[in-house]
């Protein structure tokens, strides 16, 4: 398959061709933040949303790239638009910015930053069993970064918190999905994704104070009062999940996934569950297309 085409460091240029050094600080300190967009039929979804909190990331980290919000705009939609010719039958994109402070040795150090807009086919058909049985989630003994140390708000590449945690839970299924707890033992967040429990009708997930804020949570927020879903964000714990009516996950390539199990223990008796059908119905519609039919419809091309 020809080679999809990348925005690195001013340039357009295929996407292998996208290398950090072995002394860039986001190779060598985890000295990197990033967003990332999905297409829904090649559209870029919430693109400026997403932007939003990447700057925001950037000026928390204090690197300054040169490049304002428009830009990054600009730049990320003729990203997709060099490659939509490539975007697979049925398929689409995740697309992600990403910026390092650079090679410096020190933080303090005027490099120029490394500056990358990276598309990616999406592999739906990973998605597709979960869709009809639910995933499994683990909790695993790794917990999220405290607030202090790192704050969650802040989307960046500093996990190998994340790389733990999964190797724990895949230590007991090898497909599972973690979702951390924070150091008070309150659920936190999946490691690529939001939380959110039904119980006795209401939607249930926890604070941003120690989880991301994910724009996908936004929506999921924004779609529950469309529905008149009364929800509520408040601290939850495994027992709440042990207990739970319905669970998904969600993140802005996979939307909305269902879960099935969580440490083992059953969810519910129906997966996906009446709200949770409700909230994928109304986020197929509201992109335009059913995204769990295209999940489940998906043929890579080989």
């Amino acid at each position: 398959m020809p080679e999809l085409t990348a925005y690195f460091n001013g340039e357009f240029v295929p996407e292998s061709q996208c290398l950090i050094h072995a002394t860039d600080r986001g190779f060598r300190t985890g000295d990197v933040v990033y967003d990332l967009q999905r297409t829904f039929g090649g559209k870029i979804f919430r693109l400026r949303q997403h932007l939003e909190r990447f700057m925001r990331s950037l000026k928390y980290i204090r690197v300054n790239t040169g490049l304002t919000i428009d830009d990054w705009e600009r730049l990320t939609m003729e990203v997709a638009e060099r490659n939509e010719p490539l975007r697979e039958p049925g398929g689409d994109f995740t697309i992600t910015q990403f910026v390092t402070r650079g090679r410096g040795r020190s933080v303090v150090d005027p490099v120029p930053p490394t500056v990358c807009i990276l598309p990616q086919h999406i592999d739906l058909a990973q998605y597709a069993e979960f869709h009809k049985t639910g995933l499994h989630i683990v909790i695993p003994r790794t917990r999220a970064y405290t607030v202090e140390s790192l704050d969650p708000k802040v989307k960046h590449y500093s996990r190998l918190n994340f790389v733990l945690a999964n190797l724990e839970a895949a230590d007991v299924d090898p497909d599972a999905y973690p979702v951390l707890l924070d150091n008070d033992g309150n659920i936190a967040e999946h490691i690529a994704g939001n939380f959110y429990l039904v119980s006795n009708g209401v939607l249930k997930l926890p604070g941003d104070r120690s989880s991301l804020q994910g724009d996908t949570r936004r929506v999921i927020l924004e779609l529950a009062k469309q529905l008149d879903i009364p929800t509520s964000e408040e601290e939850l714990q495994p027992y709440d999940a042990y207990t739970a009516d319905e669970i998904f996950l969600t993140n802005t390539t996979y939307c909305i996934l269902p879960a099935g199990r969580v440490d083992n223990r059953p969810v519910g008796d129906d997966v996906p569950g009446p709200i949770t059908r409700q909230l994928q119905a109304a986020w197929s519609e509201m992109v335009g297309i059913d995204y769990v039919d295209q999940v489940l419809n998906f043929r890579p091309v080989a």
